[in-house]
């Protein structure tokens, strides 16, 4: 006997589920940057940060970097400190 395949309705399915999950994904982010603007220069060391306002810093990094507004040297060091802030301790 053969490996049983999965039906073509049920990876339909799941594409479907994939692209709705990304759909609201995408609406949310939208939603938390849309209204304000996320200064990307990091608060004192002791104060936290909430992960959805770091992760929106970051993509507001990676947009200045792609737009020219900042050099290399810069946009990883800033990247750097970032994600230095996403980590546990």
């Amino acid at each position: 006997m053969g490996a049983s395949r999965t039906s073509f309705e049920k990876l339909q399915r799941d594409r479907a589920k994939k692209a709705k999950a990304a759909a609201k994904r995408d609406k949310r982010l939208d939603k938390d940057v849309e209204g304000e603007e996320i200064d990307v220069e990091l608060p004192p060391e002791g104060e936290e940060i909430a992960p959805d306002v770091l992760l929106a810093m970051v993509a507001q990094l990676h947009e200045q970097f792609e737009a020219e507004e900042i050099d290399f040297e810069e946009f990883e060091e800033r990247k750097t400190e970032l994600f230095a802030r996403l980590t546990v301790d």
